[in-house]
């Protein structure tokens, strides 16, 4: 899950919108990993945020191209 998540996080034409895709992306993936591990829920989607916006915000337009996002 974390793999597919970071991976989704590079969509977008601009680091703005990677980075944004990869928090949202991160935190439904982190509350559900937060909620299985013993972490609270919240927890987990401020960690799976901070990592997938990070990974959104890191990676260029050319390393992964899914195209433009919904709200473009």
């Amino acid at each position: 899950m974390l793999a597919t998540s970071l991976a989704l996080s590079a969509c977008g034409s601009s680091t703005g919108d990677r980075g944004l895709s990869g928090a949202g992306i991160g935190a439904g993936a982190g509350a559900v990993v937060g909620a299985v591990t013993g972490l609270t829920v919240v927890e987990g989607a401020l960690i799976g945020a901070a990592a997938g916006g990070l990974t959104g915000v890191l990676t260029d337009e050319d390393d992964i191209d899914l195209g433009k996002p919904l709200w473009d």
